[in-house]
């Protein structure tokens, strides 16, 4: 696997290499050596599955709040998706800073987000399946999300208007709102 750091620290695109034959293929998700060997030293406590049925879902921009931060290692196993990250860490130097990619079966990648980001999806077809581990508990207390489309983030989303998009994400709070509720950003 080839692994390199996005614009975002911390924030990792992962190329998987599938060795095929005429059987298929084989290739290796994860090995701690080689993640370790690029500073990424996880212990993954919950792996999550979703699938997004109808193409133009839109998931995000989910994050938790101190102590429950995490990282999450996150794929597509079925169809493919928009990835887009922000750095909510205030003592980050990329603060701010946004990041993005196209996530897909077929492309066979994957990305490590750390802690301390905001993170969202958008389907990009239909039955999109996306599987992430996380490095720690899920906590309903600590969670919650800003604007997919705040236009201080100016993320270059794919649609204008997603074809399905849950109730929470579509009253998410600014940017600007969540600078004001945390006091300048996540303190990690």
């Amino acid at each position: 696997m080839k692994i390199e750091e996005g614009k975002i620290k911390g924030l990792f695109f992962i190329q998987l290499e599938p060795r095929e034959d005429e059987r298929g293929f084989f290739m290796r998700v994860y090995d701690k050596k080689i993640f370790a060997e690029h500073g990424i030293d996880k212990e993954w406590v919950q792996e999550n599955h979703s699938l997004s049925r109808i193409k133009g879902t839109l998931r995000g921009l989910h994050f938790q709040y101190p102590p429950d931060t995490e990282s999450k290692l996150m794929r597509v196993t079925s169809g493919e998706a928009f990835w887009a990250c922000v750095d909510l860490r205030k003592n980050s130097s990329t603060f701010g800073k946004i990041d993005h990619t196209i996530l897909s079966a077929e492309k066979k990648n994957m990305v490590l987000i750390p802690k301390g980001c905001g993170n969202g999806i958008c389907t990009l077809a239909d039955d999109v399946n996306l599987h992430y581990r996380v490095d720690n508990y899920y906590s309903p207390n600590n969670e919650d999300n800003i604007k997919w489309n705040d236009p201080d983030l100016n993320i270059p989303w794919p649609i204008k208007e997603p074809s399905v998009i849950s109730e929470r994400d579509s009253k998410a709070q600014s940017f600007k709102e969540f600078l004001e509720k945390s006091g300048g950003g996540l303190d990690l």
